[in-house]
């Protein structure tokens, strides 16, 4: 199909210098679990765009290149005044050129949802979102999780090359 990734990630980029829970978890929990465990190929902002590429065709093209993408919904991400480019360019794939399912990964608790985007709403009210639980904390690289089952369902299938 064309395609070098199995999922594009979206998660709020922190703008200051605290490492958190969410960037913990893009960096290390998701490549441990679902490239080294799982064997999909995940592009991450931050890790497979590199210093000097123009950054928005650079986005473009990982995302036209993804089978999924997978966006990160946290308070940070709903909160933040103007939508990161990559999250613009999602969302337009997903919805107007229905051309790449998206994968939505609820981090926090996030409640009701109307103060998300409403191509967001859209997206949660066709498929719902997977929830990430406080428990999981605690074991987060048990890929048999019921967390990570949610999230392989949705992924494409992998071919194991043999």
């Amino acid at each position: 199909d064309g395609k070098i990734y199995d999922a594009y990630v979206i998660y709020p980029r922190n703008h200051t210098n605290e490492a958190n829970f969410v960037e913990y978890f893009v960096y290390q929990i998701m490549p441990d679990i679902l490239e080294n465990k799982c064997g999909y190929k995940l592009c991450i902002y931050g890790r497979d765009i590199y210093p000097g590429e123009d950054t928005a065709s650079a986005i473009e093209k990982r995302m036209q290149k993804s089978r999924r993408l997978i966006i990160l919904l946290t308070h940070q991400l709903i909160n933040c005044k103007e939508p990161a480019y990559d999250q613009h360019i999602a969302l337009y794939s997903a919805l107007i050129q229905n051309d790449t399912k998206v994968i939505l990964l609820e981090m926090e608790t996030i409640g009701n949802y109307e103060k998300l985007q409403e191509s967001l709403r859209f997206i949660i009210k066709q498929q719902g979102t997977v929830k990430w639980k406080e428990q999981h904390t605690v074991h987060p690289q048990s890929f048999n999780s019921k967390f990570w089952k949610q999230v392989r369902y949705q992924m494409p299938l992998t071919l194991k090359s043999s």
